[in-house]
């Protein structure tokens, strides 16, 4: 047997591949090095049935998480999964390299994360260069969830938003100025609780202030990230994440004002990657 998963920040997807084509899929609480410690990840997974019930049958585990690109950070991740998944190889990668396997395949091209973080990958058919610019939501992580979360929080904070827009968001959320301090700079996984704002955006997409915000935000992705590859505009360029798959038609109108090919644009590579995992796979066992 043969588990995949894809882990951000906020959710992570796995898929078990038992003995021939049947699949079993589940998703759990992200697992992010950043925020997470090995027996924090034990706890996670102890959780859930399907890990109780096959975690001695599995085989190989291959982990692409996010936070997972440097090798102590891997380290972490991996020592959790071993203490779970104790007769398992184990490999972990960073998500960014998941998503390019379930976007571009073995063809060249680029592939954006834009979940609750961001970032960029050219593949060039053989090997992902990654972007320089992964710096977090602190300082970076244009165009992504917790981007957008400050932007709306701020928007209220600073009484920015239109009227009816604020009426909106006092209706759907308890935040004041002492709320967002505490979550932001006290809690855990302050880039988490940012990114949930998100979900008010796409009920308010019809809010021209919400499309300006959107467009904004894709814009500087775009910017930072896109612009700055050598022959962006000759390979197509893949879209991974929930902001970008909610948002599509916004980033589609920012692509294409900068003739930028767009490509495939999908929720999650869980699907795709596991694909690509088990076809790898079985054509090394060959």
């Amino acid at each position: 047997m043969i588990l995949v998963a894809d882990s951000g920040s906020s959710k992570a997807d796995w898929t078990i591949t038992l003995n021939g084509a049947e699949r079993i899929e589940f998703s759990t609480k992200g697992i992010n090095p950043f925020f997470v410690n090995e027996k924090e990840i034990c706890k996670i997974l102890s959780s859930y049935p399907e890990v109780q019930e096959y975690n001695s049958k599995i085989k190989e585990v291959h982990f692409f998480g996010a936070g997972c690109s440097s090798p102590d950070k891997r380290e972490i991740v991996s020592n959790g999964l071993s203490k779970v998944f104790s007769k398992a190889f184990i490999n972990v990668e960073n998500d960014v390299l998941g998503a390019v396997y379930a976007t571009c395949g073995t063809s060249k091209g680029f592939t954006c994360v834009l979940g609750t973080g961001s970032n960029i990958a050219y593949f060039d058919g053989e090997k992902a260069h990654y972007g320089k610019y992964g710096i977090g939501f602190i300082l970076g992580d244009e165009g992504s969830g917790a981007y957008f979360g400050k932007k709306i929080v701020t928007a209220y904070l600073y009484d920015k938003m239109p009227q009816s827009l604020k009426k909106a968001f006092e209706a759907s959320y308890q935040v004041d100025k002492e709320s967002v301090i505490l979550n932001v700079y006290q809690k855990p996984s302050p880039n988490i609780y940012l990114a949930s704002f998100s979900r008010f955006m796409y009920k308010h997409l019809d809010s021209t202030f919400i499309r300006s915000v959107l467009c904004e935000g894709f814009e500087e992705f775009v910017e930072t990230h896109v612009l700055k590859q050598t022959h962006y505009q000759a390979y197509p360029c893949h879209f991974v994440g929930s902001i970008s798959y909610f948002f599509k038609d916004v980033l589609a109108e920012v692509c294409n004002r900068h003739k930028i090919k767009l490509g495939k644009v999908i929720a999650s590579p869980i699907t795709g990657l596991t694909e690509y995992i088990i076809k790898n796979t079985a054509d090394q066992s060959v």
